[in-house]
């Protein structure tokens, strides 16, 4: 199977998977549809790719997949339209920053039994990978904390802060997801503080830039999340599952692991510089599974049920960070 894809947004996110689809020979990006004209060229001169628009994409029965990567509150309908035209998804995370707007969004998919992938790109990262196939066999006992350390090397620009849903909904919410993968079962308490310490106008516009999570199992597992919009020394992060009989772990990735030793003490290069160095492994890797299942007729994940979850937890955080109280899951 040929998988000719459409895409849906060529801003940064949309760049970015529109690099790793050349790199992938079953597939090939045939068409894009972007309002800024340098961002929609930039995908046309990569891939080849004619610009159309949203309807011209849904009604070429030729186009089987689409990749939406426009902004959050596009993402439901976008959803919807390709789930009606047959089309299977990809769907950068969220699908919606209201969680009644993502259920019937789900409620549609089922309904047309369309196939949809959501971006949850950490899951198809090396270490990540490796640090849950140590956790699926054993390696550290019956779980009893996870910790995920998540600092950007610099904040957003504030119009997008402003549309994207905040640091819970937008960062943290791959921390989130992180915790669910790794935990293996679902959460039921959460606890969240959130600051406005690196930049006012964060505050401005009704967010934090700075936040810590506490997360808590039925059976009494616990995840913490530390998250803020800036690390002066390169994107940082690490992942640390531990339990009964140990702790599996995964630190920040450089350009190389060199070290240099002499009589001024040890030198390593610095971390990578952003998410987009850290992860382009990864999103080449979700993209190619992405299609590899389009063609195996393998099951899509992680799911639009993974990404409802996820959103659920970030609410959840954001709503006890409002309250300052405990909020219970189903509550």
């Amino acid at each position: 199977m040929s998988v000719s894809i459409g895409l849906l947004g060529a801003g940064r996110i949309g760049q970015i998977h529109a690099r790793a689809v050349p790199g992938i020979a079953e597939a090939r990006i045939v068409a894009v549809s972007e309002p800024d004209d340098a961002a929609a060229q930039a995908v046309v001169d990569l891939t080849g790719a004619r610009r159309d628009t949203v309807d011209g994409i849904m009604a070429d029965t030729a186009i089987n997949a689409v990749m939406i990567c426009t902004p959050t509150d596009l993402h439901a309908k976008q959803i919807e339209m390709a789930a009606r035209a047959g089309k299977a998804i990809f769907c950068e995370k969220p699908i919606d920053l209201d969680i009644d707007r993502v259920r019937a969004c789900l409620e549609v998919v089922a309904e047309t039994e369309a196939r949809l992938q959501v971006g949850f790109n950490r899951r198809f990262d090396r270490e990540f990978m490796e640090l849950r196939a140590q956790v699926e066999v054993g390696a550290v006992g019956e779980i009893e904390l996870i910790q995920i350390t998540s600092r950007d090397h610099a904040p957003p620009p504030i119009e997008f802060v402003k549309r994207s849903g905040g640091l819970f909904r937008d960062m943290m919410i791959h921390d989130l997801d992180m915790a669910r993968f790794l935990m293996g079962e679902e959460f039921t308490e959460v606890f969240a503080v959130g600051s406005v310490l690196i930049d006012p106008e964060i505050g401005v516009v009704g967010d934090v830039d700075t936040a810590t999570a506490t997360l808590k199992t039925a059976n009494g597992r616990v995840a913490v999340i530390t998250t803020n919009r800036r690390a002066s020394y390169g994107h940082d992060q690490r992942a640390e599952v531990h339990g009964s009989k140990g702790m599996a772990a995964i630190g920040n990735r450089r350009a190389t692991m060199v070290s240099v030793a002499d009589t001024e003490g040890y030198r390593t290069e610095p971390l990578l510089g952003s998410f987009m160095d850290r992860y382009a492994e990864a999103y080449r890797r979700e993209l190619a599974t992405f299609v590899a299942a389009l063609e195996s007729g393998h099951q899509l994940s992680p799911s639009g049920e993974d990404g409802l979850r996820a959103l659920e937890l970030a609410d959840a955080a954001l709503r006890s960070m409002h309250t300052g109280m405990l909020v219970h899951l189903g509550a």
